[in-house]
């Protein structure tokens, strides 16, 4: 059995719907509190045991680099100053034992362009591949609770939650049949269709396991508007080759790509804050309606 230590952090977007605050700082770099995003989703990658970070990265993103990389001017401030606990914290962002690899995505070909990308590193294994964007609070991490499905099944696995009908075109959408609890085998798989076109509400949110025959089809794909290769179609082609599930998994998910999904996740990563949370609650609680 074929374990999962590689993971896919798409990350080459220009933000767009953020603008201007990702303008010159890239949108996954965007704090919940006081941590960015991109750490959120690598640290869930560390807690499933995945130990080898693939960066599929663009222009202006060289802060997401920095970020994980040795600050030696900062290290150094922090240690004169005395500053022992920050120290600690900067220097163990991530365990000593995890790699940290960057590949440049030239155009912005779509998410299924950029996971094909990651295909000189990942090689023969299977693979998760994480957005930033999905900010999922949950015991055990979700992608922990993903791998354990994928090592009962042995097969690529999506993370789904339901959602509103009228939500179903900005989603990738499922069609299923139960297998087990929490786990459905997906009999196809239909990228933003419209609300009355839509075979299910059952969504996929942005957590996979994917296994390395996902190339092959994503390299068949034929490019859709924009000239974009979509994930959603190279596994809409897979499904004839091999077995595909829909995880349901347990946890609160934020959709941080929105700005109201983002002010969400601030105010209640905020209220749980071991530092700040119970005033911040007490802030809240002072506040009149609008």
């Amino acid at each position: 059995m074929k374990r999962v230590t590689k993971a896919v952090f798409p990350v080459a977007g220009m933000g767009t719907r953020f603008l201007p605050a990702t303008k010159a700082s890239p949108k996954e770099m965007m704090p919940i509190v006081d941590k960015p995003l991109i750490q959120y989703a690598v640290e869930e990658a560390v807690a499933a045991g995945i130990s080898d970070m693939i960066f599929v990265t663009g222009r202006s993103k060289r802060a997401i680099e920095d970020h994980f990389d040795k600050a030696y001017e900062l290290e150094s401030e922090l240690e004169i100053r005395g500053k022992t606990a920050l120290l600690d914290f900067v220097r163990n962002l991530l365990p000593r034992n995890i790699n940290c690899i960057y590949i440049r995505q030239a155009e912005a070909l779509g998410l299924g362009h950029a996971v094909l990308c990651a295909k000189p590193v990942i090689n023969d294994e299977p693979f998760a591949v994480l957005l930033a964007d999905d900010l999922v609070a949950a015991e055990p991490p979700v992608m922990k609770q993903m791998v354990a499905a994928y090592e009962d099944h042995q097969c690529s696995v999506l993370g789904v939650e339901e959602v509103p009908r009228a939500e179903t075109k900005s989603y990738g959408i499922v069609a299923t049949r139960p297998l087990a609890d929490r786990l459905d085998k997906i009999s196809a798989i239909v990228e933003k269709p419209r609300p009355e076109e839509a075979p299910s509400t059952l969504a996929v949110i942005g957590r996979y396991i994917l296994t390395p025959q996902i190339f092959h089809h994503l390299e068949k794909v034929a490019p859709g508007s924009g000239g974009e290769i979509q994930l959603t179609d190279g596994i809409a082609s897979l499904l004839s080759e091999q077995q595909v599930l829909a995880y349901r998994f347990t946890g609160k998910r934020y959709d941080c790509g929105s700005k109201l999904g983002y002010l969400k996740a601030m105010v209640e990563f905020g209220r749980r804050h071991p530092e700040v949370g119970a005033d911040f609650s007490e802030y809240l609680n002072t506040l009149k309606p609008c």
